[in-house]
C-alpha cells in the first residue's frame, strides 16, 4: 500500500492579511516540493469538502453556526488579533475537516498505509467553542472523533509536535481519557497553555521545552516523557499534529530541530502505530512559518511515511 496525500486548491483560497505568516504560500511550497520525482509514488486525492455534522463532532452545532455566519461576503474579518476569515475561507475550513474524516477513512478501510494531509487553516487551538491562533476547527479533534463514531477506535493517540502548545485538542479532551494528547512545545510561548502539571484525566501529557532547545533535548524528552505513556496507553489509531515550527529556521519560535528529527520522530511514531493499531496512523498539517524550513520538513516527514 502507499501513503496518500490529501490536498485541494481552496487551501489557498483561505486569505489572510499582508504579512501574515500563516499565508497560502506555505500550501504553494509543499506542493512544489512533494512534485519532486521522488515523491512520485505518493497516492493522490482532493480532500473532500466536510460538512457542518463533521466538524460538530469537536466542537457543537453552536460554535460551527458561529464560524459559518462570520465569513465575509467580501473583503477580511478578524476574529482576534490573529485570526482572520476571508470569503474563501469556509470551503477551506471545512476541506480541512473532510480532509481529515477522509483520511481516517483510508486507512480504517485498509486502502493506504497513511496519510498526509496538507491543510489550512491549521487547527490544534480551536478549543470546543472559540477560534483562535489561525485556526477556525480543529482538524485533528475531527478525525479523532470521526475514528471513534465511525470506526469504534477505543483509544485514539495525538501526538503533537508544533512548537506551540495545542490548547485546543487539550480542551476538547481534557476530561476524556480514550483520547490521549501528548505535546512537545516550547515554553513560554503563545498561547501560554501546557505545563506538565496540566494533565486532565490522566491523558494528557505535556512536555515543555525551553528557548534554544534543538534535536538532543526534544528526542530526549519524547523517548523519556512520551513513547512509554504511548505504549502502555495501547492506541489503535495515531494522528500526528504535524506543526513544523519548531524548526531552526522558524520566525514564530526558538527551538532548534531539523527535518532529521522530523523524520526520527515519524518513524518513531509509525513503530507505535504498527504495534499497537495495524499501522493505522494520520498527520494533519498544523504550524510551520518560513518557507524553506517548512518544505524541507514536510519533505522529511512524507519521505518517513513513505517508508511503510
Amino acid at each position: 500500500m502507499s501513503t496518500l496525500l490529501l490536498h485541494h486548491p481552496s487551501f489557498i483560497g483561505h486569505k489572510t492579511p499582508e504579512g501574515h505568516p500563516e499565508r497560502p504560500d506555505r500550501i504553494r511550497v509543499i506542493d512544489r516540493v512533494l512534485e519532486q520525482e521522488k515523491f512520485q509514488p505518493l497516492a493522490r486525492d482532493a480532500a473532500q469538502l466536510g460538512t457542518m455534522e463533521q466538524a460538530a463532532l469537536a466542537h457543537g452545532e453552536a460554535h460551527v453556526h458561529d464560524m459559518r455566519d462570520a465569513i465575509p461576503s467580501e473583503g477580511m474579518i478578524f476574529l482576534d488579533a490573529d485570526t482572520s476569515v476571508s470569503p474563501g475561507s469556509w470551503e477551506a475550513a471545512l476541506r480541512a475537516v473532510g480532509g481529515a474524516c477522509q483520511a481516517v477513512d483510508e486507512v480504517f478501510q485498509g486502502r493506504v498505509s497513511n496519510v498526509f494531509s496538507a491543510s489550512r487553516p491549521p487547527g490544534h487551538h480551536a478549543e470546543k467553542a472559540r477560534a483562535m491562533g489561525f485556526c477556525l476547527f480543529n482538524n485533528a479533534a475531527v478525525a479523532a472523533r470521526w475514528a471513534q463514531k465511525t470506526y469504534g477506535a477505543e483509544r485514539v493517540a495525538i501526538i503533537d509536535f508544533d512548537v506551540h502548545h495545542g490548547n485546543g485538542t487539550q480542551d476538547i479532551f481534557w476530561t476524556d481519557p480514550s483520547v490521549m494528547y501528548c505535546s512537545t512545545h516550547q515554553m513560554p510561548l503563545y498561547p501560554g497553555t501546557g505545563d506538565w502539571h496540566e494533565t486532565g484525566a490522566g491523558n494528557i501529557v505535556n512536555v515543555p521545552l525551553r528557548e534554544g532547545d534543538g534535536g538532543p533535548e526534544f528526542r530526549e524528552a519524547v523517548d523519556t516523557a512520551i513513547f512509554p505513556r504511548l505504549i502502555d496507553f495501547r492506541p489503535d489509531f495515531v494522528i500526528i499534529s504535524a506543526g513544523f515550527d519548531a524548526h531552526v529556521r522558524d520566525p514564530l519560535g526558538g527551538l532548534r530541530l531539523v527535518e532529521t528529527d522530523y523524520a526520527w520522530v515519524t518513524a518513531k511514531l509509525m513503530e507505535i502505530a504498527d504495534q499497537t493499531a495495524n499501522g493505522r496512523l494520520i498527520s494533519i498539517l498544523e504550524g510551520g512559518y518560513d518557507l524553506e524550513g517548512l518544505s524541507r520538513s514536510v519533505a522529511a516527514h512524507v519521505s518517513t511515511l513513505m517508508t511503510a
